[in-house]
C-alpha cells in the first residue's frame, strides 16, 4: 500500500519552522491501529488524516500514542495540503471531527481557522497543580474533554 504523507510546518512561511504536523490524505479510513502506527512512525507532534466526502472533509488526528480530539496546527496543516497540493479550489473548507465542525477559510494568501468554543468549568484542584506549580493555585478550571486530573498527584 502507497499513501501520500505531507509534512507542513505550521505558523510559519519558511523551512524547518513552524510546528510541524503530517497530513495524510486517504481514499477511505484506515484501521485505527493502522493510523496510529503510521503516526507512531512519523514521530510529530500529529498527523492528521483526511477522508474527502463530496463538499466537505472529515478529519482525525494522531499523536505517536493516542488519537486527540482536535490539534489547530495539525489541521492548518491539513489545510494548507489541501489547498496546495490537492486542487481545492473552493476558498472554504468544512471539516468534521470528535470536536464537531472546523471551518477554514483562505483569504488573500492567508488561511483563518474558525473553532468550536469550549466551555469551562471550576474544578477542584488537583495536588498535582500545586505540587508542579510549587503553590496553591486561586482557582481550577475544567474543558469538556479535559480528564479529572485530581487523582493524580
Amino acid at each position: 500500500m502507497s499513501l501520500p504523507i505531507y509534512q507542513v510546518d505550521a505558523f510559519s512561511d519558511r523551512l524547518f519552522s513552524g510546528n510541524p504536523a503530517a497530513v495524510c490524505p486517504l481514499p477511505h479510513w484506515l484501521a485505527d491501529d493502522l493510523m496510529q502506527e503510521i503516526a507512531q512512525e512519523n514521530n510529530l507532534a500529529e498527523t492528521a488524516f483526511l477522508v474527502r466526502e463530496e463538499h466537505h472533509f472529515h478529519i482525525r488526528w494522531f499523536t505517536p500514542t493516542v488519537e486527540v480530539d482536535l490539534c489547530g496546527h495539525a489541521t492548518l496543516a491539513a489545510a494548507h495540503v489541501i489547498f496546495m497540493n490537492l486542487g481545492y479550489e473552493e476558498n472554504l473548507i468544512r471539516f468534521d471531527s470528535r470536536s464537531g465542525e472546523l471551518r477554514v477559510r483562505r483569504d488573500q494568501g492567508l488561511l483563518a481557522l474558525d473553532f468550536p468554543s469550549d466551555r469551562f468549568e471550576k474544578a477542584e484542584i488537583p495536588a498535582c497543580i500545586t505540587k508542579g506549580i510549587g503553590k496553591r493555585a486561586a482557582e481550577c478550571y475544567r474543558g469538556k474533554t479535559d480528564s479529572d486530573a485530581s487523582h493524580n498527584s
